[in-house]
Order: C-alpha cells, then sequence, then structure tokens
C-alpha cells in the first residue's frame, strides 16, 4: 500500500506542474481538447528554453574550463578535446536528463506519446556516449600522431575499427533496453545473419585486414609516395583507413583507392629513394655512329686540351702502345690493333664531368654506358643520382648536365642524332634539269 501510495504522490505532483496553463484555459471557457493542445504547446516552448538555456551555460563553462586547464597545463590532449567537441557532447548530459524528466509532464495529456518519446531519449543518449568516447579516441589518436612512431602509422583505420564497435555495443544496448531482451538474443540473430553481414561489409573486413598487413609489413606510411597507375594514383599518401586510400596526386587531385588493393596490387614506394637523399638520373644521348672514328696521333695535342681526360690520353695512349708494340701491329693501317676513339675520349670525359659536378651524389653509384646500338644510332646512358630529392631542385641539375654534354659532343667530333625536320629538308640542295644536263655534259 505504501508503494502505491508514493506513485499516487509522485503522479499528483507531475500533474500540477503541468496542468496550470490547463486549468486557467478550462476557467475561461476554452474547450477541453484545445486548453490540452494550447498547454502542451506551452509546456514544449519552456521545456525547449531551459533545455537550451542548460545546454549554452554548461557547454560555455565546460569549453572554458577546458581551455584554462589546456593554457595552463600545456598538456596537448585538452587542447584536442576542445577540437574534437568533446565539452560540446559533455553540455548534452544535463539538458537530456531535463527532457527526460520533463516527457512525463509535458505530455500527461497525451500518455500514449510518454513510451515512444522516452526510447528516443534513450536512443539519444546512447549516441551521445559514443560521440563522448569516440571525442575522447581521437584526441587521444592526435596526440600521438604527434609522436614520431606514430606519425606514419594508418591510426584512422584503428579509429575506425574502434567506432564500430561502439556503436555495435550501442546498438546492443539499446535492443536489449527497448526488447527487454537479454543481449545474447541480438548476437544469435546477428550469427544467423553473419553471411548477410559479411557481403555487406566485405570492403571493410577487407579493409581491416590490409591496413593491419601494411602496418606490420612497413609497406606504406602516410607520406610517401606512391605510384599505381592501374588507379591513376601518383603522389603523397594523405590518408590511409578501413576502406580507402586517399593519394594527393602531383597536380593536386585526390586519387581514392581501396586499402586492400595495398596488397593484392602491385604499386612502386618511393620511400627508398626518399630516404636514401639521391635521386637517380638514367638518360641518353644518342650518338650518330657514323661520326664515331679513330683519333689520329697528332690530334691527340688538340684533345689534350680539354680539361679532365688530358691524364687520360697519356696513359692511355702510353697502354695503347706497348700493347701494339708487343703484337706487331702494322700501324698503316689504323685498324689494327688498339686504338683511341672520339666516342671513347668522350665517355671518360662524361665521367670525369659527372665526378666533378656540384650537384651528383658522389657516394652513389656512377656509370656511363653504351647501350645497344638502334637505327637511331648509339645510345650513350648516363646513370647517376642527384645529391637531392627534390623536384625543383632534380630538374635543373639533370637539365643542366645534358646542356653541357650536348654540346660539348661536337668539340669530339661527334654528332647528336635527331629526326630530321622541315627546315633541314629545306637546305638540301635538289637538282634542277639544267644542272643535270650540266652533269651529263
Amino acid at each position: 500500500m505504501e508503494e502505491v501510495l508514493d506513485i499516487d504522490i509522485e503522479q499528483t505532483k507531475v500533474g500540477s506542474m503541468g496542468r496550470w496553463t490547463y486549468d486557467s484555459l478550462i476557467s475561461l471557457g476554452v474547450g477541453e481538447s484545445a486548453a490540452a493542445y494550447i498547454n502542451l504547446l506551452v509546456l514544449l516552448m519552456i521545456t525547449a528554453v531551459l533545455i537550451y538555456a542548460l545546454q549554452f551555460i554548461f557547454r560555455a563553462v565546460l569549453r572554458k574550463s577546458f581551455q584554462k586547464i589546456y593554457s595552463t597545463s600545456g598538456l596537448s590532449f585538452f587542447g584536442y578535446l576542445s577540437k574534437n567537441r568533446f565539452p560540446h557532447f559533455l553540455a548534452l548530459i544535463a539538458p537530456l536528463i531535463l527532457a527526460k524528466n520533463a516527457i512525463p509532464i509535458v505530455f500527461a495529456d497525451f500518455p500514449a506519446w510518454i513510451a515512444p518519446l522516452d526510447a528516443l531519449t534513450e536512443i539519444y543518449m546512447v549516441f551521445m556516449v559514443v560521440w563522448m568516447l569516440m571525442a575522447l579516441l581521437r584526441s587521444g589518436v592526435d596526440v600521438l600522431k604527434e609522436k614520431e612512431p606514430f606519425r606514419d602509422k594508418p591510426m584512422e583505420s584503428y579509429l575506425q575499427v574502434a567506432q564500430i564497435i561502439f556503436f555495435l555495443f550501442g546498438a546492443v544496448y539499446l535492443f536489449s533496453t527497448l526488447t527487454g531482451k537479454s543481449p545474447m538474443v541480438f548476437f544469435g540473430a546477428m550469427g544467423a545473419a553473419s553471411a548477410v553481414l559479411l557481403l555487406m561489409f566485405k570492403d571493410t573486413i577487407m579493409g581491416f585486414v590490409a591496413s593491419i598487413q601494411v602496418t606490420t609489413n612497413d609497406m606504406v606510411r602516410i607520406g610517401d609516395w606512391i605510384e599505381m597507375p592501374k588507379y591513376g594514383a601518383d603522389g603523397d599518401v594523405l590518408e590511409i583507413n578501413l576502406t580507402t586510400v586517399k593519394v594527393q596526386n602531383w597536380d593536386k587531385t585526390i586519387t581514392t583507392i581501396p586499402t586492400y588493393t595495398l596488397i593484392s596490387d602491385s604499386f612502386q614506394n618511393w620511400r627508398g629513394m626518399q630516404n636514401s637523399g639521391g635521386r637517380r638520373i638514367k638518360r641518353s644521348i644518342v650518338l650518330k655512329q657514323a661520326s664515331i672514328r679513330f683519333i689520329q696521333d697528332e690530334e691527340l695535342p688538340r684533345f689534350m686540351k680539354i680539361q679532365g681526360i688530358a691524364g687520360y690520353i697519356e696513359e692511355r695512349q702510353a697502354e695503347i702502345k706497348r700493347h701494339n708494340e708487343s703484337i706487331g701491329a702494322d700501324r698503316s693501317v689504323p685498324v689494327n690493333g688498339r686504338n683511341l676513339t672520339n666516342a671513347g675520349l668522350f665517355r671518360k670525359y662524361v665521367e670525369w664531368y659527372l665526378q666533378n659536378h656540384p650537384g651528383t651524389n658522389k657516394g652513389m653509384l656512377m656509370l656511363v654506358r653504351h647501350l645497344a646500338p638502334t637505327e637511331h644510332g648509339l645510345p650513350l646512358e648516363l646513370y647517376v643520382f642527384a645529391n637531392t630529392i627534390k623536384w625543383v631542385e632534380y630538374e635543373p641539375i639533370q637539365a643542366d648536365i645534358f646542356d653541357h654534354l650536348l654540346a660539348s659532343a661536337r668539340f669530339f667530333d661527334l654528332e647528336i642524332f635527331e629526326l630530321p625536320t622541315g627546315m633541314d629538308l629545306r637546305e638540301v640542295n635538289f637538282l634542277s634539269p639544267s644542272s643535270l644536263s650540266e652533269v651529263k655534259n
């Protein structure tokens, strides 16, 4: 009897708090139905104003409190909490409690609405708790990103996994609260629908597994320059999450590729080049093969004036002379025995030039070699590394090297091959009929 009496007393209190407007309207001769709706509207307006005022006050106080803590302590975690709107979500607790307690008062004349609205507040409360937990977790992740070991790790993937887990637990709680059934019933239903769920979340599951493998094997980091022509990706990795990898291309466009393609498809990661401190120059100069010839002894003084190869010519000429004398080579025919060639001298000059160029990396491989001759000529390939990895510095170094070498080839009586243009054809002297008759005579 005491419990029933207590319930009646509470209901009487609740009724008296929300009946003043209704009783006043009835006393003025307004109908009961109209008075009930007007009373509901007035109570809704009063409750909305109270909720907004309460939320505004709490949010302002919490924001200033967190800013004060951050400014005095210097802990970046509190700064990130404000950035991720944790004070905003925390300030919703008091208005939500007020709204939940106000529902029986505001809707006292409409009891059928109380249960659904109470359920809606329960749902909103679950979302609010999840948002608060996510704000806390994201703030922790932001702090970890400041640390060097975590700066290039795909933390977004793990954050999304945590978000899925939080929402899953929230869904289980709501199912149990709204239905009054055990959470095991929910998991039983999930087990029956596991095949459908696996199909729905296939990309998420594959992306999660891929992100773990990528991190474990250190295949890709945030900030790496990767190239995947199949997906049109050629630039820096901005973000790695559960389902996608964002790559900012060099033209500032963004390419999004599935995360699992990092382990299922091939791609090129330029991190090794960036860590080495040198960027490769691999380019050829095509020499016209008809311009390659032997060097006569009387020409050597002219070539010895070229800085960088004078010592090589003396040393090489002495070696060639000893060899030719040892085999008794008939030097009246230049092809007999060994000889210096203008292409060989040019190749040695290129090696010297690269060794002394301020833009080349002397601690990395440096090679000048002949490739297989083609219908266009003899390719002389330079395989060398610049002493920088920055694109804007690398290109001028490469251009400076080839500018000089292309201009230097003529000093070795070599010609650079290129296809003839229209201007070249104009310079060809075609024989006229009159000139042909002169030739015949």
